[in-house]
């Protein structure tokens, strides 16, 4: 069953483990009332049948929240043999997805090394630019362009340990679900004995 009325937030504290059990006070500060439809961008070679099975279904989990898009852009794609030809191709037609309203976060190695609490911020962030949907990218095998470093508005990593861009993507898909439904499950004990929900 899915919620008619979807919030952002502003995460001035930290995620608690699990939604707070009635009569404890949620850590959220809630400022709007909308999700922002999520694009996930990804640049590589066809996915795993098990990766594909994980992504399919963490989405159609959040879809239950808002809307979501899994695009794949195949790495190489007009097949140069130079790298740096190859990184602007792949750069071009990732750029060519992403509107100038989009919230962009650039998934890469050097980016910032966040958590999940800093990732629910990033995204909850998001909520209260003005843009109109929130863009995550993963890069090819040789990482990003110079037009997406320039674009992006966050560059993150994951993990300090250098991922498979498929494991990264399964990761950020659980990332986003697990804030959603975190989320959603601390605004509905926070609101429940206000006659909310």
């Amino acid at each position: 069953m899915a919620i008619s009325v979807w919030t952002s937030f502003h995460i001035n504290n930290y995620f608690p483990s699990a939604p707070p059990s009635p009569g404890t006070q949620c850590k959220f500060s809630v400022q709007s009332v909308r999700a922002l439809p999520t694009r996930i961008i990804t640049v590589g070679k066809k996915r795993s049948h098990g990766v594909q099975l994980l992504v399919d279904e963490y989405i159609s989990k959040l879809r239950h929240y808002c809307s979501v898009e899994d695009i794949q852009i195949r790495s190489n794609p007009k097949n140069a043999r130079d790298m740096r030809v190859q990184v602007d191709d792949e750069d071009m037609a990732t750029m060519n997805l992403i509107r100038s309203d989009d919230w962009v976060v650039m998934l890469d190695e050097r980016g910032l090394d966040i958590g999940s609490e800093q990732m629910a911020e990033v995204v909850a962030d998001a909520g209260t630019t003005g843009a109109s949907r929130l863009s995550f990218c993963i890069g090819g095998p040789y990482g990003h362009g110079q037009r997406m470093r320039k674009r992006a508005n966050i560059s993150i990593r994951l993990s300090s340990m250098v991922l498979n861009h498929q494991i990264a993507l399964v990761v950020l898909v659980e990332q986003l679900y697990s804030h959603m439904n975190r989320v959603i499950g601390c605004i509905i004990v926070r609101f429940s004995g206000h006659g909310l929900f």
